[in-house]
């Protein structure tokens, strides 16, 4: 099976999914022919995924989200105006999306949550059957719990959602725990994507916290948290660090963004600390490391995360950089989880495998079908 994969270069969640999913298929035997990554004008492929992915890497534009650099809060009116500005260079990208599935005839092209993927099916049609992964597709689970009071966030999330998965065949939600599949909605649960660096760390315990952030804003909010708790040890890897260490005081250490030390770090930590990005905490369960999971403002889907993510007991949700929370927590952590969710993500190699060969047996349902009751369920919203 010759597999395309399109993934959304925003954070590093997608990308390290696409990376953990080429690994499976490489070692099922199959062959991952590329990979069409989203970017900006200031966001290129990171590093670190250029220097894992085997096959060949094609960057295509795709708006990104606009961030307050104050207020770390995302900016959903500034994105939106960003989105229409940059409607002329997208339809070109749609158009290089679709030849480079002309050209490369894959048998499946597998979407990380890129709208590229979505509206490049919706509106030119490609013959090859996609599957779109994400645990943003979570949001159509009726188990799924979302925060109270937000309808035009909850509006926006899923509008986003949609367009990232017209035309798809089946949409694999990645979930902490099993879940029942939703046959109508084409919804399959399935366990996270792990790259297999984190399934051969051997994790030990040490007494420092670790924190990741990735927005330069919460560099200010980091130091806050430290300050009122100067006699917790913490490192924290962080977008704004240049240097490979950088020493604040006796408790408090800067590294620069590096995946593998990153990784490291968490094996040996007492408890993670993080924006709500799946893919982060769910290394963190995997690890047994417990995580206090703080959502960037306005970010609904990271607001989702922290409620499942407390409801699967990986961790606990908050407003802020509340290290007292997290400290008054860790005594009352539920270690098992961890073990309940190893036995969950081995189930992963078959579950996906079965569903990208679900996709390219001639009788699946065709694309048309199923992007007609996404346009119904999109105009019901």
């Amino acid at each position: 099976m010759r597999t395309l994969f399109l993934v959304q270069g925003e954070g590093r969640g997608h990308l390290t999914q696409a990376l953990s999913l080429a690994q499976i298929l490489q070692v099922a035997g199959h062959e991952v022919i590329g990979a069409i990554v989203g970017v900006t004008a200031e966001r290129d492929v990171p590093s670190f995924f250029r220097e894992a992915f085997a096959a060949p890497i094609t960057p295509v534009f795709s708006p990104g989200l606009v961030y307050n650099t104050g207020t770390n809060a995302l900016e959903p009116f500034k994105t939106t105006i960003r989105a229409i500005r940059d409607i002329r260079p997208f339809w070109r990208s749609l158009k290089q999306v679709k030849q480079i599935i002309d050209t490369q005839k894959p048998d499946v092209v597998v979407n990380f949550y890129e709208m590229l993927g979505g509206l490049t099916y919706a509106l030119l049609r490609p013959s090859v059957p996609m599957v779109c992964i994400a645990h943003q597709y979570m949001v159509y689970h009726p188990n799924f719990q979302c925060p109270a009071g937000k309808w035009f966030y909850r509006q926006a999330f899923t509008i986003n959602t949609q367009l990232t998965c017209f035309g798809a065949r089946e949409l694999l939600a990645l979930s902490f725990d099993k879940q029942p599949d939703e046959p109508r909605r084409h919804l399959r649960i399935v366990p996270p994507l792990l790259r297999q660096e984190v399934i051969d760390m051997k994790p030990t315990m040490s007494d420092f916290l670790l924190a990741y952030v990735t927005q330069p804003g919460l560099k200010t909010e980091l130091l806050k948290a430290h300050q009122q708790n100067p006699q917790v040890p913490m490192h924290a890897f962080h977008a704004g660090t240049q240097k490979p260490d950088e020493f604040i005081d006796e408790t408090l250490t800067y590294h620069a963004i590096n995946g593998k030390r990153f990784l490291e770090f968490m094996a040996q930590c007492k408890a993670v600390v993080t924006t709500a990005g799946f893919e982060s905490v769910c290394e963190a369960a995997y690890l047994g490391k417990p995580a206090l999971m703080i959502p960037q403002p306005n970010h609904y889907e990271q607001a989702c995360n922290a409620i499942d993510g407390q409801r699967a007991g990986v961790g606990v949700a908050a407003t802020d950089f509340d290290l007292s929370q997290l400290l008054a927590y860790l005594p009352h952590y539920d270690s098992p989880v961890s073990e309940r969710f190893r036995a969950w993500h081995a189930q992963g190699y078959f579950l996906f495998l079965a569903a990208l060969n679900r996709a390219i047996l001639p009788k699946s349902k065709p694309s048309g079908g199923f992007l007609s009751t996404r346009v119904r369920q999109l105009l019901r919203s």
